[in-house]
């Protein structure tokens, strides 16, 4: 079964804030902030460096109706889904006045940070987002180009950094570099959500990630890189899930203690 322990909700082996967008931002003052789904879960089974950022993240909200229906199921219901993709523009809007807040991007295929934070700007009248970066594909791999992308952010003294170039890369990429970001308060791991904002990729519609069924407008907009994620590796979540339902479930062996929050 779930287990709600100092205000965190378990499902399999993460642990959910049990917070609701308001509280959220109210609270959010400095850390890392991650928003798991259903994906992030299955790969949380295998990869032991993913679950390491989990465990010293600040932060972990719910991006997945579908795991709104699971923790229901297992008798403690979260609050409220917070996708990246709704947490951001609300981040932004919450602190549309407030000028020690300045944003850098850092994802997007070529030009698409740009765009956004041109958007993003004009929504907020005012310079809100202040630097913003299309990283190269496998950027992450060069020590170099990372320490530059550090030095970029550095001088640009943003207070935020929204990273978006997919999971398990953002994460692991905060994880590890967090500590050398001079002015940086706040690291938000948000997946698409900087093309959301350029307008390069279109959103689910509100009705479809209500009932949980967004991944099946994603697969329709993107079949050659999603079906194996949702037609392969992500179904056996299911099968966990009852097996936590009827106490069967165990964890990795990385994985047996629990992750608690930092803050």
């Amino acid at each position: 079964m779930s287990v709600i322990q100092n205000g965190q909700v378990h499902i399999l082996n993460v642990s959910f804030d049990n917070l609701s967008l308001k509280e959220l931002l109210e609270q959010l003052q400095h850390g890392v902030v991650f928003t798991p789904n259903v994906d992030h879960l299955m790969k949380l089974q295998q990869d032991e460096e993913f679950f390491k950022t989990y465990v010293d993240a600040d932060y972990r909200v719910c991006d997945s109706q579908i795991l709104m229906y699971s923790a229901s199921l297992l008798g403690t219901p979260l609050k409220e889904k917070i996708s990246g993709s709704d947490l951001f523009p609300a981040f932004c809007k919450f602190h549309r006045y407030d000028d020690s807040i300045t944003i850098f991007l850092l994802g997007g295929k070529s030009g698409v940070a740009d765009r956004a934070k041109i958007k993003i700007n004009q929504k907020m009248g005012r310079d809100m987002v202040i630097g913003a970066h299309s990283p190269s594909f496998g950027f992450e791999k060069s020590e170099q180009e990372c320490l530059e992308l550090i030095e970029m952010v550095n001088r640009s003294q943003a207070t935020v950094l929204a990273v978006g170039v997919g999971a398990p890369k953002q994460e692991k990429w905060i994880h590890k570099y967090r500590d050398k970001f001079t002015h940086v308060k706040i690291f938000l791991a948000i997946g698409a959500t900087i093309d959301f904002e350029a307008g390069a990729i279109q959103r689910a519609p509100k009705w479809m990630s209500k009932l949980g069924i967004e991944s099946l407008f994603r697969l329709y907009s993107d079949p050659k890189r999603l079906w194996k994620r949702y037609l392969v590796e992500d179904l056996p979540f299911f099968w966990l899930l009852i097996k936590q339902k009827l106490g069967l479930y165990k964890p990795p062996v990385f994985s047996r203690y629990r992750i608690s929050s930092p803050r």
